[in-house]
């Protein structure tokens, strides 16, 4: 009677540790982490792009950056916002630092004019667009109305 109460508790473990690794394996990137690899970032992201049906936006920006930091609290205070680019993206948050340039996994992209800067994926992990999000500004901060006709434009056709 006792091996078989192990053996239920080690199956029911074992299921469990299964299902909570494929359920929840994804982890978005939400800060900019010299210390990261950003191609197996990427790589998980186009997963789990392609079982969601989003695309993906690489953030490429760092720590030291003024308007890194105010994109993100433009869009963390912005709940419409928010809610589009989380339903429709998978955001990568690249670091480019004297830290860490990611040169090698950002070569394979088009020149950088500033930061922070977005470059659009396809859920395959194929380049569509680049946006200088400069011609995303208004004043010190960011306009409501450019950022959501870029995310419009650049989300998932159904």
């Amino acid at each position: 009677m006792l091996k078989l109460l192990y053996i239920i508790l080690f199956l029911s473990g074992s299921f469990t540790a299964c299902f909570s690794q494929t359920e929840f394996s994804y982890k978005p990137v939400t800060e900019f982490d010299p210390s990261r690899n950003s191609s197996e970032d990427l790589r998980k992201a186009v997963d789990e792009a392609e079982k969601s049906n989003k695309r993906i936006i690489l953030d490429v920006g760092g720590d030291w950056c003024i308007w890194c930091h105010r994109i993100d609290d433009f869009i963390k205070k912005n709940e419409e916002i928010n809610t589009f680019l989380n339903e429709n993206f998978i955001l990568i948050k690249i670091n480019f630092s004297k830290d860490n340039k990611n040169e090698e996994f950002l070569s394979q992209y088009p020149e950088i004019p500033g930061y922070p800067h977005f470059f659009v994926l396809e859920k395959n992990g194929e380049l569509l667009h680049s946006q200088n999000t400069g011609d995303l500004e208004e004043n010190k901060g960011y306009s409501e109305e450019k950022m959501m006709t870029f995310l419009k434009k650049w989300a998932p056709k159904d």
